[in-house]
């Protein structure tokens, strides 16, 4: 198997993060971004725009370049990379549009986040973290 291609969108607004919970693997009844696998031929930025208006009912609007994830489960035979956006604008109401996929989505403030947080959200808040 070959590594697969992902996106994540890190949503951040007045000092809190867009979560929704995670029913189904990899990291079931985690808190993670949105975001999802990223199609052969579409660009990663369309893809998480894609992922995050069928996810959430929402328009992403400016974004910026945020981290790189390479999540490798060799246990699981899972190798993921991902490159990660912060949404700094977007229109529309969040809420769960694929409730067989996720619970929520709930904002959680930055310095009070839940236990069960996803791989690539806890490399979101990291770089987060760096610039600020």
């Amino acid at each position: 198997m070959e590594p697969r291609v992902g996106c994540g969108a890190a949503i951040v607004a007045d000092g809190r993060i867009l979560l929704p919970r995670r029913r189904r693997p990899p990291e079931s009844g985690h808190w993670g971004l949105a975001g999802g696998k990223t199609d052969l031929f579409e660009p990663a930025e369309a893809a998480m725009r894609r992922e995050v208006a069928e996810e959430l009912g929402i328009v992403v609007g400016a974004v910026e370049w945020l981290c790189f994830v390479d999540q490798i489960d060799r246990a699981a035979g899972t190798h993921w990379v991902a490159p990660i956006y912060r949404v700094l604008d977007f229109t529309g109401i969040p809420r769960n549009c694929e409730p067989d996929k996720h619970d929520g989505p709930q904002w959680f403030a930055l310095d009070a986040l839940p236990e069960a947080l996803t791989t690539p959200t806890r490399a979101a808040l990291a770089a987060l973290r760096r610039v600020g």
